[in-house]
């Protein structure tokens, strides 16, 4: 019979249950506890708590997460962390929307309906499922599939669908050189007609509901998938807020969705899409925005005065958001209000 044990969470005062051999952090995502987590993997620490009380456990982790130091000090990281007793933990970051808005995580059957190459390193998927999932505007799912040689292959891809279209889920894909999914779906390894099985919703980038100031949105890459979502959901919310959707690439070549862009922002012109092009070079035909997509969100958030208000919603490689931060905080952007997704090569949340 497996143990089953109480985990408290302070100082929100949740208790939720934790049996045998499952990590605290999935316990809670089977319960509908929205705790804080990015990659999953022990890779990111934002799922770093204080045990209080009680005994664990962890599996193996990255010390990048998790210093000696703040191991010794009585620091956890609840997506690597076993109960061998009933825990108390101290919540270093959560925020309480988050947890009123909680959805159980849940496995789903489904198949790939469709893909398209969007440009030479974009693709978009479509997948059907055997049941509705319910899921807020900028999340992800991770999603198994068996290639034809009988691999199986799990990564993790934001919806590119607003919430209200439940059972077929759209997703924008990188390719990588070394990306085996991206590869296989280019190959043919993955093909339409493919089964597939959808874990989720995972994620705490998702649309935030009710608040002051502009939306802003900068995505780059696949980060289209999630601002996509968002704008979209944004847009039917019947809130009024002024929208920015900025989106960086290297050349024209590397737009797309421009007609649904545009079908877009003529129906709702509170939104404004500024693509900027890194490398557009002698592109006399290119009389947008030029440069990298931070040094634009700096230049329009300066033009416009916002002082820090609004949502930042980012959602790209690492060097973008890397290279986004400070320009937010120069902006007087708080840390609340800023809510990223940042897209790596590799399995768990940022695999996108």
């Amino acid at each position: 019979m497996t143990d089953v044990y109480k985990v408290r969470l302070e100082p929100v005062g949740v208790e939720f249950e934790v049996e045998e051999n499952e990590t605290i952090l999935n316990a809670a995502f089977r319960q509908g506890i929205a705790l804080p987590h990015g990659c999953k993997e022990g890779q990111c620490s934002a799922c770093k708590c204080v045990q209080l009380d009680g005994e664990t456990e962890m599996l193996k982790y990255s010390t990048f997460a998790l210093n000696d130091g703040e191991k010794d000090s009585g620091h956890i990281l609840m997506c690597r962390a076993l109960a061998y007793s009933d825990v108390e933990i101290e919540l270093l970051n959560y925020d309480e929307e988050v947890l009123s808005k909680s959805i159980p995580v849940k496995q789903f059957a489904g198949k790939i309906v469709d893909f398209q190459k969007l440009t030479h390193d974009i693709r978009g998927v479509q997948i059907a499922l055997d049941a509705p999932l319910k899921f807020w505007a900028g999340q992800y799912v991770d999603i198994t599939v068996r290639t034809e040689k009988g691999e199986e292959i799990t990564r993790s891809f934001s919806m590119a669908n607003p919430p209200s279209e439940t059972q077929n889920l759209g997703f924008i894909i990188k390719k990588y050189p070394d990306g085996r999914f991206s590869n296989e779906l280019d190959d043919g390894g993955i093909r339409a007609g493919a089964e597939v099985r959808v874990e989720g919703p995972f994620g705490m980038c998702f649309r935030r509901e009710e608040r002051q100031g502009p939306v802003i949105l900068v995505g780059a890459g696949s980060g289209m998938s999630p601002v996509w979502s968002i704008l979209n959901d944004q847009v039917t919310s019947g809130e009024t807020r002024p929208v920015l959707f900025f989106y960086g690439a290297r050349t024209q070549a590397d737009l797309f969705k421009l007609d649904e862009i545009k079908a877009l922002t003529d129906a709702h012109p509170e939104v404004e899409f500024i693509p900027v092009l890194s490398h557009a070079g002698d592109d006399a035909g290119w009389t947008g925005e030029r440069g990298f997509v931070h040094e634009c969100v700096d230049r329009r958030l300066k033009a416009l005065g916002c002082e820090g208000q609004g949502d930042v919603y980012a959602c790209g490689p690492p060097p973008m958001i890397d290279a986004l931060t400070p320009v937010l905080f120069m902006n007087d952007f708080d840390s609340e209000r800023i809510f990223y997704d940042k897209f790596t090569p590799t399995s768990g949340s940022s695999g996108h």
